[in-house]
């Protein structure tokens, strides 16, 4: 049985790549849990499990007292001890040695249990260790299956297999086996079930980091990116500013013939980009926020709590300004991290309103 035993464990620690001694461990922890519950008041129990012997013993170890013992948990008369062993002496230990089977179930569920817990995390550590590198990253998948009712898919990152939710994925996107895409590492998700990576299309910072990618201006600093705004699937707006005076922050990420910004909105589905410009005056930076809309003007209001502002523009650019159910003034908005009140430049007057309707 204990044979038995060690070649369960050690088959395993080799299937989830954990020590066998850890796992001897974790074992040992979910016995002397289920000791504790059948005898609560023993303070003193013992678990020996050495696979090089083949032992597997479980002890509880009382104090050896002359007469009535005041602390039945934890105490043993002389006279009763010397039942176990004719050794026995007052103010020595008694071992009395317990039946595993006499746990039954118990004691299997809770050192399964306590297994299982140790494994998931052991599986999270590893899968930390292994993406390190990669967390906040863009990094190359390759779609092995999709599923055709939920359109989740299977992808492999470095030979490892992930779970792609659909809502990850980019709006509108048609993954197909062999695709190989770009995805944004998250991080480790699901800490309470089986570990797994976290891989994202629709996050913002994916942007970032084809920018990164493919304008070398970004990459090493000369033009940095200040804030994104995302729909992902529609439109996002990305504000840069250059560090350098010779480097056109706005140009670097064009690129010649458009090859730098293509690239990406390709990646991204024809995903629609704004690049705009940086500026530390917030009125001016709201104005090219709501590009390509023209603006008049923009008042801003400084709050403690809210940001608040108000930005004229002329009537004919006020569907332009608010943008398709909003989107444009919603993404200036992300950018800026202001509230944004878009109002016509020459307010219809209510009688012309009652004429026109």
């Amino acid at each position: 049985m204990n044979k038995e035993f060690f070649d369960a464990l050690a088959l395993l620690a080799k299937e989830n790549n954990v020590d066998v001694e850890t796992l001897i461990e974790t074992v040992r922890a979910g016995i002397i849990k289920a000791i504790k519950k059948d005898y609560p008041e023993c303070e003193n129990i013992s678990v020996e499990i050495d696979r090089e012997t083949g032992k597997f013993e479980m002890k509880i170890l009382k104090e050896i007292v002359e007469g009535e013992p005041e602390d039945p948990g934890n105490q043993i008369s002389l006279d009763e001890a010397r039942t176990l062993s004719k050794r026995a002496r007052v103010g020595g230990t008694a071992e009395i040695k317990l039946n595993p089977a006499k746990f039954g179930r118990v004691a299997a569920m809770l050192a399964k249990q306590s297994i299982k817990h140790e494994i998931k995390g052991f599986e999270r550590e590893k899968l930390i260790e292994q993406y390190k590198d990669k967390v906040f990253e863009c990094v190359p998948a390759t779609v092995q299956k999709v599923e055709p009712a939920t359109l989740n898919a299977v992808v492999t990152i470095d030979k490892n297999e992930i779970y792609f939710i659909r809502k990850e994925q980019i709006p509108g996107e048609v993954l197909k086996p062999g695709d190989v895409i770009q995805v944004y590492v998250v991080g480790v998700s699901q800490p309470d079930k089986k570990p797994s990576i976290r891989i994202s299309r629709t996050h913002r910072e994916l942007v970032k980091r084809l920018f990164e990618r493919e304008i070398p201006e970004i990459a090493d600093g000369i033009v940095e990116v200040k804030a994104i705004s995302r729909v992902a699937g529609s439109r996002s707006k990305i504000a840069v500013v250059s560090n350098d005076p010779n480097v056109d922050a706005i140009g670097a990420c064009i690129g010649p013939g458009k090859s730098r910004i293509s690239a990406i909105v390709s990646e991204l589905k024809g995903e629609k980009i704004d690049i705009i410009l940086w500026s530390d005056d917030p009125a001016e930076f709201i104005a090219k926020a709501l590009a390509p809309a023209e603006v008049k003007s923009v008042e801003v209001y400084e709050d403690e709590e809210v940001r608040e502002c108000k930005v004229i523009v002329p009537n004919n650019q006020l569907s332009l300004a608010i943008g398709n159910k909003g989107q444009n003034a919603k993404l200036a908005a992300g950018l800026t991290g202001y509230r944004i009140d878009i109002l016509p430049e020459d307010p219809v007057p209510e009688a012309e309103e009652d004429d026109e309707e």
